[in-house]
């Protein structure tokens, strides 16, 4: 094995000189930032023989190299980055893959090999996440796009059509799938567990489900010097309360929740708000327990719309179930990693949206002080190297055929 850690660490600190900076990463998804992390990894793979680079129909970039026999291995992350988010999330996946690549290039793999950079993993414009590896995976309905617009207003398919994506042509990009026998993902944790165990690598077991709803609060807008406090129909209340049963019925059973966006109007300070949106996003490993928080969240934004005089509606935006990887591989993962340590992931990942069809498997890095989605991401370079380690040589294990 001729992969070089050191040499993937500095592909990740220019990444980082390039797109981010005193403020974080710049990479959200459709914007010339992202564009120019895609241009720096063609850099990269342009260097490597017999590999040949193509956009599907969603706007994910593939890097295919050809074995000694037509079943295809895929590894892969995504470089779009969260607003002022991390310098490894995503990409640390990306440019270690790369290396395998570039590792498996100089003695001819047996398994075809291909690396995949995920389109809009994050959903950080829209919203919407996994968009790309959904559309690779089947599920992604194009219909359930419409009305999508950013902070700025801008709609979802006119800003992927700037980026040569037509949203209802990316379901086809389901053809990249022909032929694959593995997922394979590095990630950092992006949570506290494997730095407070001081743990370098880890195995990951799958996902935890998702719901992700916006939930809009119609009162009265009011002054704020003359309605009596008895009197009033105050929307900001009515999505206040409901963002505290968020976190009760998050914690009462053993998931998570958070209330991410709030928008009032008319968004005065003196101004009793007659309409709130709140942003929802809940999260279990188990499907039945998700279910439950969200039906109780559902039961609160009424009693809190009641109670303050409001009406209240739903927008549901996405959802994923959890997700199991497959047992092969993880048991695999452990084994590269020299120890029987697995972990559920909270966080998505493009792999939920693989798992549904082909085997996959994750080996997640620490991440310091389970910092993730901020500027102050970190894993120490001693870490990333044994995780990159690990991860090549689980990438190797499949790729010749030895596992699954």
């Amino acid at each position: 094995m001729a992969v070089d850690p050191r040499r993937v660490i500095a592909d990740l600190r220019e990444l980082d000189e390039k797109t981010g900076g005193p403020g974080g990463a710049r990479r959200v998804c459709w914007t010339d930032e992202w564009r120019a992390a895609r241009e720096l990894l063609r850099k990269r793979l342009r260097k490597i023989d017999g590999v040949q680079i193509e956009e599907d129909e969603a706007g994910n970039l593939w890097a295919r190299l050809g074995g000694r026999r037509p079943e295809t291995v895929a590894l892969g992350s995504h470089l779009d980055s969260v607003p002022n988010g991390g310098w490894l999330d995503g990409a640390l996946g990306v440019m270690a893959a790369a290396e395998v690549l570039r590792d498996a290039a100089s003695f001819g793999p047996e398994r075809s090999v291909v690396l995949v950079d995920f389109a809009d993993e994050e959903g950080a414009r829209f919203g919407r996440s996994l968009l790309g590896s959904s559309a690779v995976a089947g599920t992604l309905d194009p219909g359930a796009l419409e009305g999508l617009k950013d902070a700025d207003g801008m709609d979802i398919r006119t800003v992927l059509a700037e980026h040569d994506v037509d949203v209802d042509a990316a379901p086809r990009a389901e053809r990249m799938r022909e032929g694959l026998v593995a997922y394979l993902e590095l990630h950092i944790e992006q949570g506290p567990v494997l730095d407070s165990e001081d743990l370098p690598a880890a195995a990951v077991t799958g996902t935890a489900g998702v719901e992700r709803l916006r939930m809009r609060f119609a009162g009265q807008a009011a002054h704020a010097g003359t309605t009596p406090m008895d009197l009033r129909s105050d929307a900001g209340l009515a999505a206040a309360a409901t963002a505290l049963a968020v976190e009760d019925v998050a914690r009462r059973h053993g998931g998570v929740g958070t209330c991410g966006t709030v928008r009032l109007e008319p968004g005065v300070i003196t101004a009793v708000p007659g309409v709130a949106e709140l942003g929802i996003d809940l999260r279990h490993t188990q499907a039945e327990s998700l279910a439950a928080m969200l039906e109780i969240v559902r039961a609160a934004a009424g009693a809190a719309a009641v109670s303050r005089r409001c009406k209240v509606s739903e927008e549901h935006i996405w959802r994923i179930e959890p997700i199991e990887f497959d047992t092969r591989l993880v048991a695999a993962a452990k084994e590269a990693a020299g120890s029987d340590r697995a972990l559920a992931s909270g966080a998505l990942h493009d792999a939920a949206e693989m798992a549904r069809h082909v085997p996959v498997a994750m080996v997640f890095a620490p991440s310091t002080g389970g910092i993730s989605h901020a500027r102050e991401e970190d894993t120490p370079d001693d870490a990333l190297e044994t995780a990159i380690d690990v991860y090549a040589r689980l990438a190797l294990r499949v790729i010749s055929g030895e596992v699954v």
